[in-house]
């Protein structure tokens, strides 16, 4: 029987490629949480301007995944002599393809934003169990639950409560504050990425014209450790909410591009041990 070992590094690249698995997975349970919400938002079905609104996480997660994927092409996988003009007119297309997405997607959490500012006060409901079939409760971001007789005493002890524009959703005012914070960080979230892949497009040009070096790398890697910072604290906020999806999804990433940072510097030291 033929005994099969990994080294260290076999073992870095196994641990990487199933945290790239598991983002691919995310896709997957966004979709399912966000189609379960769009049933009741979107009860009439989802006009096409507004499937941004309904998908926001999937359509971002798969745009994002793509994206991930292109760096760990160009910044590991292919080496300098793959980089035919072909080679490198499909990884630019592709690459821009995912960020109008991913904007898209950015606008997408805005508008999701403005949608909860639009709640007004549900008039001469003081108790939940008055309200009639069809009605239901905003537990989440995206989460609505319908409310029966069995469960309408278990949501809330206000006496005051909101309804979501168009939907017969209501929530209190305590769960419409909370909603309200997970949607701002879900917007500075998606605007803080949008920086980190602006800052590492610049560092692999640079990188690619021997100039990623001196000010500029000290600039970089300076902004960066602000930016995942920033998205940490997001992760961690998601965490505490208990919104495990979306904590799950705000960590995987931050260790995938950790190593898409690896590759970058590894790069780096490569071209440095060169020779000239």
């Amino acid at each position: 029987m033929t005994r099969v070992t990994l080294n260290r590094w076999q073992l870095f690249q196994v641990f990487k490629y199933t945290i790239y698995a598991l983002l691919t997975l995310n896709i997957f349970l966004f979709y399912f949480e966000e189609s379960v919400a769009a049933q009741l938002q979107f009860d009439g079905g989802i006009a096409l301007g507004r499937v941004i609104e309904a998908y926001a996480a999937t359509i971002d997660t798969l745009a994002w995944v793509i994206l991930l994927l292109m760096f760990e092409l160009e910044t590991f996988v292919l080496q300098a002599h793959h980089f035919t003009r072909r080679v490198v007119w499909t990884l630019q297309t592709v690459r821009l393809g995912a960020y109008a997405f991913i904007v898209y997607s950015f606008f997408g959490y805005i508008a999701n934003l403005t949608f909860l500012d639009g709640v007004v006060p549900l008039a001469n409901v003081s108790d939940l169990c008055t309200l009639g079939d069809g009605w239901s409760y905003a537990t989440g971001l995206d989460t609505f639950v319908p409310i029966t007789p069995e469960n309408c005493m278990a949501f809330s002890s206000a006496t005051s409560f909101y309804q979501l524009p168009g939907m017969l959703t209501v929530v209190d005012a305590d769960g419409q504050f909370g909603n309200r914070m997970l949607a701002w960080v879900d917007v500075i979230n998606s605007g803080v990425w949008l920086l980190v892949v602006l800052l590492l497009e610049i560092d692999v040009r640079l990188q690619e014209h021997d100039r990623y070096r001196g000010t500029a790398l000290q600039a970089s890697n300076a902004s960066k450790v602000v930016m995942y910072l920033v998205l940490l604290l997001a992760a961690i906020y998601w965490g505490l909410k208990g919104d495990f999806v979306d904590f799950w999804d705000a960590f995987l990433w931050l260790v995938a591009f950790f190593f898409i940072e690896l590759n970058v510097v590894e790069w780096h030291r490569e071209s440095d041990a060169a020779p000239t």
